[in-house]
């Protein structure tokens, strides 16, 4: 399992939406709240974000402890951005603790994606395109795929992560994705929350603080952040 994180709306830096929040993402990775399967995420992490001027996202992953990075702590309070996606991982057996398995994986036409959960990759696999690349055969690796497969036939993002969940079925398939301009995520078999803050919204496995204003996302369902920064949740067998 993992724990992760997207941001939608004024540029911000990542120290703010990472390291600075009382129950920020760095601490998830040692102590988190709500996580159901495992204790600690210290099997590697990583962060996305779109810089000004750029049509691709940067991608930077490590397969250590957040914590144990000082370097990537440094530079987190120089680096504003106003759509960022990040995780911290906890690998499940038998998957290997290597940087080409933690999030965020891209998606074609430029888009992000963090998988919190544990999958068959088997289950995964047949409904992966005959065309697909996957960077490695670990599931979330693969879901990626198959959410890229759906959004080169034309899906928009929501869509093409709702279908996937829906095709595989199997296992833990929280899935998080942007591509600079919307944010998708569902919920299956693992917790969500949403919430307005700084003029943004911020999406989160769980809250970062106490504050009340936290929205707590149903089970089986599709999130969307649009552009307009409006926020909809639907039930995903209604999609």
């Amino acid at each position: 399992m993992c724990r992760h994180l997207a941001w939608l709306g004024p540029p911000r830096p990542l120290s703010a939406l990472l390291f600075d929040p009382p129950h920020s993402l760095y601490r998830q990775s040692w102590a988190p709240r709500r996580q159901r399967y495992g204790t600690v995420n210290a099997d590697g992490y990583g962060v996305g974000w779109y810089a000004a001027g750029q049509s691709e996202p940067v991608q930077f992953r490590r397969a250590q402890p957040i914590w144990s990075d000082r370097s990537f702590a440094s530079l987190a309070p120089t680096v504003k951005s106003g759509c960022v996606l990040a995780a911290v991982r906890s690998a499940t057996p038998p998957q290997p603790v290597e940087e080409s398995g933690a999030a965020p994986f891209l998606l074609s036409g430029g888009g992000l994606l963090s998988h919190n959960g544990a999958v068959d990759p088997e289950a995964v696999a047949a409904v992966l395109p005959t065309s697909a690349r996957t960077e490695t055969l670990m599931d979330s690796s693969m879901l990626a795929a198959v959410v890229s497969g759906l959004l080169d036939v034309g899906a928009p993002l929501p869509d093409a992560l709702a279908e996937t969940v829906l095709k595989v079925r199997s296992g833990r398939l929280n899935l998080l994705a942007t591509n600079g301009q919307v944010v998708a995520a569902t919920t299956w078999g693992d917790t969500l929350s949403w919430i307005g803050r700084d003029g943004g919204v911020l999406v989160s496995s769980e809250p970062d603080d106490d504050d009340p204003a936290w929205v707590d996302v149903p089970d089986r369902s599709l999130l969307t952040v649009s552009p307009s920064l409006t926020v909809d949740i639907r039930p995903l067998e209604a999609v």
